[in-house]
């Protein structure tokens, strides 16, 4: 079997996530060699898994060890790192975001497809056993016409103010993997309806102009409507689940569980929730990267695309304005991202 061999730059938290799925968990793709602007954290990262590291992202790019690349620096060098890596002829994984902004999402977006290179983004949950499962039989048919969506995604305590700030904010950087589930499993949404709030630290989130909780009413082009609730303090632990209901049957992929067990005691049943994204989706963060490299290697289409991250970013700016206007924003999917629709166009 071919593998592919991957460059990886950045060693942070996802970094590490990414280099031990490839020093030995992924089937096809392989850690060829590693950079961090940090020499010690390279250096160290290098002598473990036994591979060549630079601080220098040019050398990476230049490495015959780097036949592709995955980028998982923070998020302010996705977008240049993203474009340097196409301009080298490499093809690139990318960690959501592209970037915070519009403007140079699609600058970037445009110049990978101008490169003719591979490049997926990571929105891991389309990986994940359950969703592509669920997935695959929605496309067969097997759910009928859908009439209604619901997503939740919590996080057990919220991140740092550090974190917070460079962000994005609650809607492009939490909301948006439900968002992108949403068009992946119903299709284009034309009304988008946020509301916020900052419920765990109201004066913490108000000094960086962001919410801690919120949910977000969609309405597809399909006449379907869906439900999404987010939460960065649920305080009980992680939750990740998504409901699909059809003519013919509803999916429903419940929140994930430690253990599959559960103990019962006099008036008490209790089973242990994972803590976090990390132990929930160890093999779709695998699987994911396996995608990729099979993409590459066949040349076929990669599963999440530039123009995928694109809509999703563009549904999140549109929570994003609802929720500071407090109006339903109206939009109108263009092929590769979403437009400002009026109502007429939505209800047309």
């Amino acid at each position: 079997m071919s593998t592919l061999r991957i460059g990886l730059a950045g060693l942070g938290r996802m970094g590490r996530i990414h280099a031990d799925n490839l020093a030995g968990r992924c089937s096809v793709a392989r850690l060829g060699a590693v950079y961090d602007a940090d020499p010690t954290v390279a250096r160290e990262a290098g002598e473990r898994y036994g591979v060549p590291w630079t601080t220098s992202f040019e050398e990476l790019l230049a490495h015959p060890a780097a036949e592709a690349v995955a980028i998982a620096t923070p998020t302010g060098a996705h977008a240049p790192m993203t474009v340097a890596g196409a301009q080298a002829g490499r093809d690139v994984f990318c960690e959501k975001p592209i970037a915070l902004d519009r403007a140079t999402t699609v600058a970037t977006v445009e110049e990978v497809r101008r490169a003719g290179v591979q490049f997926q983004v990571g929105f891991h949950r389309r990986f994940d056993p359950d969703w592509a499962a669920v997935a695959e039989r929605i496309r067969a048919g097997e759910l009928g016409e859908v009439a209604l969506f619901r997503s939740s995604l919590r996080d057990m305590a919220s991140p740092p103010a550090s974190f917070l700030a460079g962000s994005g904010g609650f809607f492009r950087d939490v909301t948006v993997h439900d968002l992108d589930v949403a068009r992946w499993l119903v299709g284009e949404v034309v009304e988008v309806t946020a509301h916020g709030a900052a419920v765990s630290d109201p004066e913490g989130f108000a000094a960086v102009g962001d919410v801690d909780t919120a949910v977000v009413v969609l309405r597809f082009a399909s006449g379907a409507l869906g439900v999404i609730d987010n939460s960065r303090a649920s305080g009980y632990g992680y939750e990740c689940s998504t409901e699909v209901m059809g003519s013919r049957a509803t999916a429903r992929i419940d929140n994930p569980y430690r253990r599959g067990y559960e103990w019962r005691t006099p008036g008490l049943t209790s089973r242990d929730l994972v803590a976090d994204f990390q132990e929930r989706y160890p093999l779709a963060y695998a699987a994911e990267l396996d995608g990729f490299a099979r993409a590459v290697l066949d040349r076929s289409p990669v599963q999440v695309s530039g123009e995928d991250a694109l809509a999703a970013f563009d549904l999140a700016e549109a929570a994003d304005e609802s929720w500071r206007t407090g109006r339903t924003v109206a939009v109108r999917y263009t092929g590769t991202g979403y437009a400002r629709a009026s109502v007429s166009e939505v209800s047309a």
